[in-house]
């Protein structure tokens, strides 16, 4: 499902307008990186959590030459999902 496609299905099981749920959908990433950018948790009960980790710098290998690299630390993004969203899926 592509972003087009969430604005679509969000419009038609709330019954917003398409521009309204696209609205919404832009309102929620914008929120959501803002907050990750500062260093917040964004829980969101039953559907699960999003949080910021720091990934340290390490050796890697370039697969085409075997020559060893160093990969620099970054932050990443992490979902956690939560038990309803779990046991939707299963």
């Amino acid at each position: 499902m592509n972003k087009a496609q969430l604005i679509d299905a969000i419009a038609e099981n709330s019954g917003l307008t398409k521009a309204d749920a696209k609205k919404a959908l832009d309102s929620f990433i914008n929120v959501t990186s803002d907050a990750l950018k500062g260093g917040d948790r964004i829980s969101l009960i039953g559907f699960g959590s999003f949080s910021v980790s720091e990934r340290s710098a390490r050796t890697g290998r370039n697969p085409q030459t075997g020559k060893e690299i160093q990969i620099a630390a970054k932050k990443v993004v992490k979902f956690k999902a939560g038990s309803e969203l779990s046991d939707a899926v299963n």
